[in-house]
């Protein structure tokens, strides 16, 4: 009990922390300095006004200094960050591969919400990301040097097979580059059972998604709806619960 209230814990602080990188990379601003800032007045935040979920709650959601309304989006991923981080503990312990896979949602959770916001995925998150994470045979047992890196080939080159198929067809661009990057990262992450799964459950999560969005605010067709979260929830699924559904699908049919 009290090791999952310190993972709860921690992973709020990694999920302050990942706040600021989604605020600031898409900005080129540092990470590490300045300190923690108010988007609207710019004024410095004291450490005592920067606790993670509860300084939301204290303030009533406003900044200390200008009153203005802060999202409630900050204390969401906050929340987001702890409650994965005490599923990854309940799965995996204390361990490497506990701290590997903390690493990589940290990863997805910032691809995703800047993919949100501005519809890319900068390359030095991606690119920097399948170098780190082909490093899956050192953390996980069952992953091999060979696995990483036939998934992250299989994940880019499946994703951009697509990519110039759609545009050869339609003549635009359909998918960006950013989420072939990505899907190459969580190959080398999660090797080819996993990338194949999460591109599945992505497409059909965001194929759902994009239908509903058409259906209830009447959107045009070709409006563009970011991939990485639809990815990003694809491998996260497959972390905790890829084995049992493959087994239970193949089992099935």
């Amino acid at each position: 009990m009290i090791t999952a209230v310190a993972c709860f814990i921690f992973g709020a602080c990694i999920g302050s922390f990942l706040n600021v990188c989604i605020y600031r990379i898409p900005k080129n601003i540092s990470i590490i300095s300045p300190g923690s800032f108010c988007p609207f007045c710019h004024s410095k935040i004291p450490f005592y006004c920067n606790i993670p979920i509860l300084s939301y709650i204290f303030l009533k959601g406003r900044c200390k200094s200008c009153k203005h309304l802060i999202s409630i989006r900050y204390p969401l991923i906050e929340i987001l960050t702890a409650t994965l981080y005490i599923l990854l503990f309940l799965k995996s312990g204390i361990s490497f591969e506990m701290f590997y896979w903390c690493v990589f949602i940290s990863v997805l959770i910032i691809i995703s919400f800047i993919d949100m916001d501005y519809l890319i995925i900068p390359d030095r998150i991606s690119l920097t990301g399948i170098f780190i994470f082909s490093s899956a045979f050192i953390f996980l047992p069952e992953m091999t040097l060979l696995q990483s890196l036939a998934g992250s080939l299989l994940g880019g080159g499946l994703l951009y097979t697509i990519s110039v198929s759609y545009y050869f067809i339609k003549n635009k661009e359909g998918l960006g580059g950013g989420d072939v990057k990505l899907l190459a990262m969580i190959g080398a992450a999660l090797g080819v059972k996993g990338v194949l799964f999460s591109i599945f459950c992505g497409s059909m999560l965001g194929a759902f998604v994009g239908g509903m969005i058409i259906f209830f605010q009447k959107k045009d067709r070709n409006f563009q709806i970011p991939f990485a979260p639809f990815l990003s929830t694809g491998a996260l699924i497959y972390i905790f619960y890829g084995n049992q559904l493959m087994r239970w699908y193949f089992n099935y049919y």
